[in-house]
This record gives structure tokens, C-alpha cells and sequence, in this order.
């Protein structure tokens, strides 16, 4: 008798532990899967950023080269693309809205 009861109690148990191993186990991939969605929109964020300075400072190169009035453009550029950065990576972090009604997101 008393090894029956000890063996319900231990399959008990044995199904209590089977069942939380299992939630700590989604529980962790779920922590994981949304530690790699944050470092993804860190990458993409900074490589908007960087990107949009890269594009205004050729940009002012060339026209400067062009025009032969070296290093204003350029100068110029440069402040523009991280103004540009700066305007596309509150875009994309849903800080400010875009100025196109039809690309807008939905109001919180």
C-alpha cells in the first residue's frame, strides 16, 4: 500500500517537473527571440542613421567637385544627411509620425 502511494506521489511530481522544465523552456526562447528582434532594430536603426550621412556627404562631395566650391557643399551635405539620419531613425522608431497621411501608423 504505502508503495503505491509513493509511486502516484513520485509520478506526481515527475509530471509537475516535466511541466514547468517545459514553461521555463518557452519562457527562455521567448526572452531570446525578443532579445534578437531588439538587436535586429538597433542594426537597422543605426544603419539608417549612418547611411543617410554617407548619402549627404557624397552627395556634397560631388557637388562640390563639380562646382569647384570645395569644402562648402560638402559641409553642407553632411549636416543635411544627419538631419536626414536623425528624421528617419524617429520614423522607424515610431517617435514621430511620417509626413505622408497614407504611411501613417495607426494612433495609439
Amino acid at each position: 500500500m504505502a508503495n503505491d502511494e509513493f509511486e502516484a506521489r513520485r509520478d506526481r511530481l515527475q509530471r509537475t517537473l516535466s511541466e514547468r522544465e517545459a514553461a521555463e523552456r518557452a519562457e527562455a526562447e521567448r526572452a531570446n527571440t525578443s532579445a534578437l528582434a531588439g538587436y535586429a532594430a538597433a542594426f537597422r536603426l543605426s544603419t539608417e542613421f549612418i547611411s543617410a550621412i554617407a548619402v549627404g556627404v557624397v552627395i556634397g562631395f560631388a557637388l562640390d567637385w563639380w562646382l569647384g566650391t570645395t569644402p562648402w557643399l560638402a559641409i553642407a551635405f553632411l549636416m543635411l544627411g544627419f538631419v536626414a539620419g536623425v528624421l528617419n531613425v524617429l520614423r522607424s522608431a515610431g517617435l514621430i509620425q511620417s509626413p505622408q497621411p497614407g504611411k501613417r501608423p495607426p494612433a495609439r
